[in-house]
């Protein structure tokens, strides 16, 4: 008899892709994410290690150094990283969404400036668009980059930029037109520019292991040679780039809540109140069915999602929305029910359940709130 859920498994390749990032977590990140978060320390050279693997520039193509990867093996390695630490695996992704612009809609010149040192991620790269006044409303940016002669002069301030203050490149969209989406330009800016400062880092509720701050401009003079694409088309490049960047967030959220569900089973099963293990009783039993039906459910549509956008199909946009809706919703309250299963040991800093809690809760915030997710799912049904 033949089946044809072959279909909807994963080849040979991505098998291994995945268990290479499995590996490489299980050695670097997953024993020493937990003193990260609690020392707020940033695992650079443990970031920068991934890049022997090809993971500074996943997505990039080959001509420019890259490994030329689909957005479904990208999120695979999002996936598995997170199990250990969502907070390392979403900067390696911010990393690749950047260096992804600039191979996609830069020119020769911008490439070859760039891209060598952040394929290799001796430079790392942060993605700014938010500012102080534009979150959802990411349009409505007005950090000014004026024309003169060679040089841009920028003026603004860019808020919650992971990175800040600690990469050395940063992928800007400013404002050069007065039109809300096509005065938005794309340009590349070099942490050490005269001009360009930041703010204190941020303290968080997680995300500790990475460091996020103001990015500020005053009188910053940028060359327009580090101009990717031409004037005006940056909106719709940080949009396309929040496709996959999207995606990977929703990845890191399956990562996460699939290191709870497995840390919960593995509880439940050790746990002994009134005589039993707590994993005997239907109610604990009926609790990580739904914990794993929704997280399966959630990587399913996720996975359809990482296909459409590689393949760039028509609707890519709008199941990339519905996928990191999805995943970022159903790997938060997994990681919620983990918690619970936990008792009161899921509330210690012991375990580390709290931990994902506290890195999954932002995920349904960045790169497009949750309903700004569904704005544009909503928005694609009542146009055809």
């Amino acid at each position: 008899m033949t089946t044809n859920a072959g279909q909807f498994q994963l080849t040979e390749e991505q098998l291994q892709i995945q268990e290479m990032a499995q590996r490489f977590t299980a050695d670097n990140i997953t024993p020493f994410a937990g003193e990260w978060d609690e020392k707020s320390h940033f695992p650079i050279d443990v970031i920068k290690q991934s890049a022997e693997l090809g993971f500074g520039a996943i997505y990039v193509s080959e001509e420019s150094g890259g490994i030329g990867l689909g957005r479904l093996e990208a999120a695979l390695i999002m996936e598995a990283m997170a199990y250990g630490c969502p907070a390392t695996s979403s900067f390696i992704s911010i990393h690749n969404m950047a260096s992804w612009m600039i191979d996609r809609f830069g020119g020769e010149g911008v490439k070859e400036k760039y891209l060598p040192q952040l394929v290799t991620m001796e430079k790392l790269a942060s993605y700014c668009l938010t500012e102080p006044g534009s979150g959802s409303d990411a349009a409505g940016l007005k950090t000014q980059a004026v024309l003169d002669g060679d040089h841009y002069v920028l003026n603004g301030t860019k808020q919650f930029i992971s990175g800040g203050g600690v990469n050395d490149v940063y992928v800007t969209m400013v404002r050069t037109g007065d039109h809300k989406t096509k005065g938005i330009t794309c340009l590349v800016v070099d942490k050490d520019t005269p001009g360009v400062s930041f703010g204190a880092p941020e303290k968080k509720l997680g995300w500790n292991a990475s460091p996020t701050a103001q990015l500020i401009f005053e009188d910053a003079r940028v060359p327009v040679a580090n101009r990717v694409g031409p004037e005006g088309d940056g909106f719709r490049y940080a949009m396309m780039g929040l496709d996959g960047g999207r995606l990977n967030i929703g990845a890191c959220s399956l990562g996460g809540a699939q290191r709870c569900l497995d840390e919960a089973v593995a509880y439940t099963k050790e746990r002994q109140q009134f005589g039993q293990a707590i994993a005997d009783f239907q109610n604990t039993q009926f609790m990580l069915a739904d914990m794993a039906t929704d997280l399966e459910a959630a990587r399913a549509l996720l996975y359809l999602a990482a296909a459409k956008v590689t393949d760039n199909a028509p609707d890519k946009s709008r199941f990339s929305a519905m996928a990191k809706r999805l995943a970022t919703d159903n790997g938060s309250k997994v990681v919620n029910d983990a918690l619970q299963l936990f008792g009161g040991y899921g509330y210690l800093k012991e375990y580390p359940i709290e931990r994902f809690w506290r890195d999954l809760r932002v995920h349904s915030i960045l790169e497009g709130t949750n309903q700004v997710m569904r704005m544009i799912v909503g928005r694609d049904l009542l146009r055809q």
